[in-house]
C-alpha cells in the first residue's frame, strides 16, 4: 500500500505530536506509532517542565544544565532551549494545560542539579496532563492523522535524501508512506534493558535504522540511570519516584536507616551513591523516605506516586520505599543541528530520538520535556520554509519488495544487535 502525506511524522510522544501541531493546517500530517497515542515514555514524565525565570535565570539555569551535563552539552543548544522556554509554555497553556498555582500564581518546584525552583508541574503527572491536552488537540485538527499501531521497519531514499519510510502494521500489512518531509520522534532504547522506566515497546528503531543507512549518530552510549525506581524485581516497567520528591524533601537513608548522599545532587551522581552503599550494605535497594513532607504535600502534590506505591504494598506516609537505580533516559542519538535536521537531507529527528548537545553526558531534571518541545517547533519551522523552496517528486523512488520485510523478528533482532553494538563501541566514551 503506498500513502503520500506531506509530512510524516514517527512517534506519538510530545514531540511528535507538538511538531504537528506547529505546522501549517494546509499540510497533510501523518503520524504513527507502535502502540497507542498515549502510551508514550512521555505520558509518564512526573517531575514537570523547566522554564526561565525571567532574563536574570539564563546564566544560573545555563550553568546548572551545563554542570549536569559535565559540561559536555552544545552551549548554543542550551541558550536556544533555555530562550525559547517561556515561548512553549505560552504555547502549552494555550492547549489547555493547567499548571499547578497558588492565588493565580505559577508554583515551582526544585529537582537535583538545579540551583533555584524553576519548573513548573501538575501534580506528579505533568507528562500526562501535557499529553493529554495535545492529543486533543490534535485531535481538533483535520489534517493530522495517527495511525496507532504500526512500526516503522525502514525508510525511503534516493541518495542522501529521504522520501519517506516502511510500515509493517499488527496484522502483517506493509505500508510505504511516500512524504517529502520526515521527523523521527521515536523515543530512546529504553525496551532494551531489563530494568527500566520505559514502555517495553521503545526500543530505538529510529536510531537503529538511522544507523543501517549511514545516518549520523553522536553519543548513543550516554545512556541515564535514574536513581529511584520503586523496588520491584517482578515489575515489566520500573515504577518512577520523581526527582521533585527528593526536592520538595524526601531523604535517602541505606537499609540502617543512615544517611549517606546529597538528595540533590544531579541523577549520576546521586545513581553512584546509591549503587556503592547498596554494594557496602549487600542490599539491592536504598530507602526513601518521604514522611517529612507531610501528608498533605504528599497527597497533593505526589498522589500518583503515593497510590503506586501503596498498590505495592507501601504506605510512604508511615514508612520508607525500598528504591533502585534503572535506565531511564538516552542523551545521545541520531545527531542534530539546532532546527533538528540530520545528516541525511530531508529526515529530521526530535525529542530522545535526537542528539542535539543539550544534555551532555547527562541530562539535567526537568529538561527532556522542554528540549522536546522547543527542537520540535524549530524543526516545523525549517519544514515550512523547505516546502516552500523545493519541490518534490516521487516519480524516481525505487519501493523495496515487501518480501524484504516479512521476517518480523528477524529485523527485530538486527536492530537491537547494531544499537548494542554501537553502544558498546562507544563505551570509552
Amino acid at each position: 500500500m503506498n500513502i503520500k502525506t506531506d509530512v510524516l511524522i514517527i512517534g506519538s510522544g510530545v514531540a511528535g505530536l507538538f511538531c504537528a501541531l506547529s505546522l501549517p493546517a494546509g499540510l497533510r500530517i501523518t503520524i504513527l506509532t507502535k502502540d497507542k497515542t498515549e502510551n508514550s515514555d512521555s505520558f509518564l514524565a512526573q517531575g514537570g517542565i523547566c522554564v526561565e525565570r525571567g532574563d536574570g535565570d539564563y546564566e544560573s539555569y545555563l550553568e546548572d544544565t551545563m554542570k549536569a551535563g559535565h559540561y559536555e552539552n552544545d552551549e548554543a543548544a542550551v541558550g536556544t532551549m533555555i530562550r525559547a522556554s517561556r515561548e512553549v509554555i505560552s504555547d502549552l497553556i494555550g492547549y489547555g494545560v493547567d499548571f499547578a498555582k497558588k492565588d493565580g500564581a505559577f508554583l515551582f518546584t526544585r529537582e537535583g542539579g538545579h540551583s533555584k525552583p524553576r519548573i513548573l508541574f501538575h501534580e506528579d503527572a505533568t507528562g500526562k496532563e501535557i499529553m493529554t491536552k495535545l492529543i486533543a488537540e490534535v485531535g481538533r485538527r483535520k489534517n493530522i492523522e495517527i495511525r496507532e499501531f504500526e512500526s516503522m521497519i525502514d525508510i525511503l531514499c534516493t541518495g542522501n535524501v529521504c522520501c519517506g519510510a516502511v510500515s509493517r502494521t499488527q496484522n502483517g500489512e506493509i505500508k510505504y508512506y511516500i512524504a517529502p518531509c520526515t521527523v523521527f520522534a521515536c523515543g530512546g532504547v529504553g525496551g532494551l534493558y531489563q530494568h527500566s522506566t520505559n514502555f517495553r515497546h521503545i526500543t530505538g528503531d529510529g536510531i537503529a535504522i538511522a544507523l543501517d543507512h549511514g545516518v549520523e549518530t553522536e553519543h548513543v552510549n550516554y545512556v541515564q540511570i535514574h536513581p529511584t525506581t520503586l523496588y520491584a524485581p517482578e515489575a515489566e516497567r520500573c515504577i518512577l519516584i520523581s526527582e521533585s520528591v527528593r526536592g520538595e524533601g524526601a531523604v535517602l537513608y541505606s537499609v540502617h536507616m543512615e544517611r549517606f548522599t546529597d538528595e540533590l545532587q544531579p541523577r549520576d551522581v546521586v545513581t553512584k551513591a546509591i549503587l556503592k552503599q547498596m554494594e557496602k550494605d549487600h542490599s539491592p535497594y536504598v530507602l526513601l523516605d518521604m514522611r517529612r513532607l507531610g501528608k498533605d504535600k504528599i497527597l497533593s502534590h505526589f498522589p500518583n506516586i503515593y497510590d503506586a506505591c501503596l498498590q505495592k504494598g507501601y504506605n510512604v506516609l508511615e514508612k520508607c520505599v525500598p528504591v533502585v537505580p534503572a535506565q531511564h533516559y538516552l542523551m545521545g542519538g541520531i545527531k542534530v543541528d539546532l532546527n533538528s535536521k540530520t545528516s541525511m537531507d530531508h529526515l529530521y529527528a526530535v525529542g530522545e530520538t535526537s542528539c542535539n548537545g543539550v544534555h551532555g553526558a547527562n541530562r539535567l531534571a526537568s529538561n527532556s520535556l522542554l528540549e522536546s518541545l522547543v527542537f520540535s517547533k524549530r524543526a516545523a519551522a525549517e519544514i515550512v520554509d523547505l516546502l516552500k523552496t523545493q519541490q518534490f517528486s516521487a516519480s524516481g523512488i525505487e519501493l523495496p519488495d515487501s518480501s524484504k520485510y516479512a521476517d518480523t523478528d528477524k529485523i527485530s533482532e538486527h536492530f537491537k544487535s547494531i544499537l548494542w553494538d554501537k553502544i558498546r563501541s562507544n563505551a570509552d566514551e
